[in-house]
């Protein structure tokens, strides 16, 4: 009798089980499903494209046999990265899936993105560093419209600003599934303009974005710096919700004073209700996201609460690169085939902690000087720090001296005006050009970012 897809890969998936150490099952096996099978050919989607390379190295073969066994003849097997995984967040990659989000199914705004099932306050962990936004946060969700209008939430990438902004969206969904929440980013709304006025269906545009919507939520606002056209779409829109008590919640990675690109008339409304800042976690509340992610994750007889606090206690930045940690060490555990201890975790993270440094004194590199980041970017760019202190503004100074001040910024967390007495008295709107800059290169520039990433490791060196 021929096999049903469900009923073949159930088959494998327990031939599998037998055969596979229990962590890498969890970790490769567990999260793929099977998509079809046709013309003797299984495809198997599995949650990213490094999950498609592992797989087709070390476990196709493994596979094949197994779909060979289950249905009686030959059959080839492929991995593809799964369509409705690539939906979820970066830590879904080792556990199931959970049910839709009910804001989600709400949301019928065709400008709408969705919201991330995981991002609600349950799983938002509060600490010194966000508990403002996060109770700013808490009071727009119980009364929308009422307390805090707008609500802007500002902070550096990876520290919680999205994910707060759309637990309010899931908490207003739950409590009346008829409200209509616009989540968007703002790129998405200057794409949405410019496509419109090309096509002239500006009309089109307001409707969806100023009569259709309850809740509005934008990501990223600081991308409207300078977009005149843009600017001034938005600021109706922005009047006509606001005016019709409807919830505006906004994040960006600055406080609107410090964008000079955009209109006085928008800063000025950006922080008519709420201006709450998030900032990196120090040592508990880092320890205490890991855990947490270690309970949503169910990862508590994989990662000891040691190595936990150790990661915790060397990386600093920020939420992402947590997580980011925790997924080199479960990827390099498996394919090691090792226990997650403190001395794997000293391997796998190798690029993140030095060899041999000491807890005893780590606190005290946490906290760079800015003489420091002058030194360390002027030997490294073969400049002097006098000269990223100067005046002079020759080629060979404004490269180091823009990723000396983006440093200042992104690792010393200092503020605009202290950046910009710290470089020869310039004004704040330089720095905030000069950040911009070096952050964009480093998207697209991979010599660059290691360059960079470089020159920020060595300033917690001793």
């Amino acid at each position: 009798m021929q096999l049903s897809l469900k009923e073949a890969w159930t088959r494998i998936l327990d031939d599998a089980r037998r055969e596979v150490p229990e962590k890498d099952f969890k970790a490769w096996v567990e999260p793929a499903k099977a998509v079809s099978l046709e013309n003797d050919r299984l495809v198997l989607g599995v949650p990213d494209e490094f999950a498609v390379q592992w797989n087709e190295a070390k476990n196709a073969s493994l596979f094949t046999r197994l779909a060979e066994r289950a249905l009686g003849r030959p059959v080839s097997v492929v991995f593809r990265v799964d369509e409705e995984r690539l939906q979820r967040p970066q830590m879904d990659f080792f556990v199931a899936p959970t049910p839709a989000s009910l804001a989600g199914a709400a949301n019928t705004n065709p400008a709408a993105q969705p919201l991330n099932e995981r991002y609600t306050f349950e799983n938002f962990v509060i600490g010194k560093s966000n508990e403002l936004a996060a109770a700013a946060a808490h009071a727009v969700a119980e009364a929308p419209g009422k307390l805090y209008n707008p609500l802007f939430i500002y902070g550096a990438t990876g520290l919680g600003k999205t994910h707060l902004m759309q637990a309010i969206g899931h908490i207003v969904v739950r409590k009346n599934p008829q409200i209509r929440v616009l989540y968007v980013g703002a790129e998405q709304f200057i794409n949405e303009v410019i496509e419109s006025i090309h096509s002239r269906t500006m009309p089109e545009l307001r409707r969806r974005y100023r009569n259709d919507v309850d809740l509005f939520l934008v990501d990223d606002v600081h991308f409207l710096e300078g977009k005149e056209a843009t600017q001034e779409e938005f600021f109706h829109t922005f009047n006509t919700l606001y005016e019709a008590k409807k919830q505006i919640v906004l994040t960006s990675d600055r406080p609107p004073k410090e964008m000079p690109g955009l209109e006085a008339r928008l800063v000025s409304r950006f922080e008519w209700g709420m201006v709450a800042d998030v900032g990196q976690p120090d040592l508990e509340h880092r320890i205490a996201i890991l855990r947490k992610k270690q309970e949503q994750d169910h990862l508590e007889t994989t990662i000891p609460d040691d190595v936990l606090s150790f990661i915790a206690e060397y990386v600093h930045s920020n939420v992402r690169e947590l997580e980011g940690c925790i997924i080199k060490l479960l990827l390099y555990a498996s394919l090691r085939h090792r226990e997650i201890t403190i001395e794997l975790a000293r391997e796998a993270l190798a690029d993140k902690i030095r060899p041999g440094q000491e807890s005893s004194n780590s606190l005290s590199r946490q906290n760079p000087t800015i003489d420091k980041v002058q030194d360390v970017v002027a030997r490294r760019w073969g400049v002097t720090p006098e000269g990223l202190r100067s005046k002079a503004r020759i080629k060979t100074l404004t490269v180091p001296r823009q990723i000396a001040m983006y440093l200042a910024r992104e690792v010393l967390q200092m503020q605009l005006v202290e950046i910009g007495q710290a470089f020869g008295g310039r004004d704040h709107s330089t720095v905030i050009h000069s950040v911009d800059k070096v952050t964009r290169q480093l998207q697209r520039d991979r010599q660059f970012r290691e360059r960079v990433e470089s020159a920020r490791q060595e300033l917690y060196a001793p």
